[in-house]
């Protein structure tokens, strides 16, 4: 019998993988480098002055019975260890931050199965003995307080304490432009968080009651006038961004600034058509129409009710002004409304 054969396609070829750079490790010996910042931070109504920063782990070590006079704060990202500090001894864990407060002798001693790893800072409080607390800073002296005071020396924060070191290694690391501020922003954060962590009692300072006073209405009234006075306008849009009628938003807006809606938006568009019309090069049509006013004619006779002469007069004059309501010049001059 004759051997049949069947001829297999070549395989399509494969499109070519595109190399994508692989996210750089972290670095964490780089967190080493913030120590020369210096980090210094006002929070609440001290001053908080940072000593040094560091990280250890990979192998077995022990940090011998010792005493600081500042803080020290140590958060475990891998392995396992103890930690002795007033007479109790305590199991370290992965995800753990201990703290050693001022004059207390402790000691730290790696698994050496599990080598233990952590970042540490250490840091100065100081109370500001001339600063005038706001209600925005009482909480946060709460807080150091009793940061000062504390009785527990072992805690289990939240993830963001973790992310907050990660986040400062990278920003050292990488130096991108705003790094030395973004790491002061960073310190504020982990060091509110290592004082939440030991005084999760300590309640923020109730904001006050929101006040929505006509002044504020206006200014925000008048911020969408001057935003958009090359738009066209009514009442009725003004009056929806402050979220009030017409009515009512006309009350406030007579009363805060004398002058209608309307006369205030006609005011702030013939001062820009009077800034614009010093430019040659621009038509008086299109003037008009960078102003809000798409009617040329319209806006020769507006302009020339508020300022005493026609567009095409006020840039022959260079914006000069003499105003004599008893000899005002006509204001149809027909090069106006066609220039």
């Amino acid at each position: 019998m004759q051997r049949r054969y069947t001829t297999i396609p070549p395989r399509a070829a494969r499109p070519a993988r595109v190399a994508t750079a692989a996210p750089n490790p972290l670095n964490r010996a780089r967190f080493f480098e913030i120590d020369n910042l210096h980090v210094t931070l006002r929070l609440g109504s001290h001053r908080v002055e940072t000593l040094y920063w560091g990280v250890l782990g990979d192998r077995w070590w022990r940090n011998y019975l010792h005493a600081h006079s500042f803080f020290e704060m140590c958060y475990a990202y891998e392995g396992r260890g103890t930690y002795r500090i007033k007479d109790q001894e305590h199991q370290i864990d992965r995800g753990d931050m201990f703290l050693a407060t001022p004059g207390l002798s402790h000691e730290i001693i790696s698994s050496r199965t599990q080598p233990l790893g952590i970042y540490f800072v250490s840091f100065t409080l100081m109370r500001l003995p001339e600063h005038q607390s706001s209600d925005a800073d009482r909480s946060i002296d709460q807080l150091f307080e009793s940061l000062g005071g504390a009785q527990h020396f072992v805690a289990k924060p939240t993830g963001m304490i973790e992310h907050t070191l990660e986040l400062l290694t990278e920003e050292v690391s990488n130096k991108s432009a705003g790094f030395t501020q973004a790491i002061h922003g960073l310190t504020s954060k982990l060091l509110l968080d290592v004082a939440r962590a030991y005084a999760p009692t300590v309640v923020a300072e109730p904001l006050p009651p929101l006040e929505r006073g006509s002044k504020s209405i206006v200014h925000t009234a008048l911020r969408y006038l001057r935003d958009n006075y090359s738009r066209p306008l009514e009442v009725r849009d003004v009056a929806a961004q402050v979220h009030l009628s017409e009515r009512h938003l006309a009350r406030l807006f007579v009363r805060e600034t004398g002058k209608s809606i309307l006369e205030f938006l006609t005011d702030l568009r013939i001062e820009a058509a009077s800034q614009l019309l010093m430019d040659d090069g621009i038509p008086i049509k299109q003037v008009a129409r960078n102003v809000g006013y798409p009617d040329a004619h319209y806006f020769t006779t507006l302009f020339g009710k508020k300022t005493g002469s026609t567009p095409g007069q006020f840039r022959r004059q260079r914006g000069t002004r003499f105003r004599d309501e008893t000899k005002r010049d006509a204001l149809g001059d027909g090069d106006d409304n066609g220039e």
